[in-house]
């Protein structure tokens, strides 16, 4: 079944700043494990609304013409793991992970 790309199944769960105590084990396992993949992979399999707001919070711009955009940053690394048993897609931005798990249907 082919995933659509404007709503993605994965959804921004947390950042690595956020992950309780607890999980850290999972965190660094997730990093360790990590395989790099491009923007466009990642677009593919994260929702769309849940990056345009993170894009928006680290202050990148929504077009190149109005400043430096996410996409234009080669800073920035994609990385495909699993966080807690899940499949996860993430996003390196300064030595910060931003984490999208995959929902289970309910």
């Amino acid at each position: 079944m082919a995933r659509s790309s404007a709503t993605g199944e994965f959804r921004f769960e947390t950042d690595c700043v956020g992950v309780p105590k607890q999980d850290v084990p999972a965190l660094i396992k997730m990093i360790e494990e990590a395989v790099g993949v491009t923007r466009r992979t990642f677009l593919c399999h994260v929702h769309r609304g849940d990056l345009a707001e993170l894009e928006r919070a680290l202050k990148y711009a929504d077009h190149p013409a109005r400043g430096m955009t996410m996409a234009a940053d080669w800073h920035v690394r994609y990385r495909r793991s699993s966080f807690k048993g899940r499949r996860c897609y993430f996003f390196d931005h300064s030595g910060i992970e931003y984490i999208f798990t995959e929902r289970k249907a309910s």
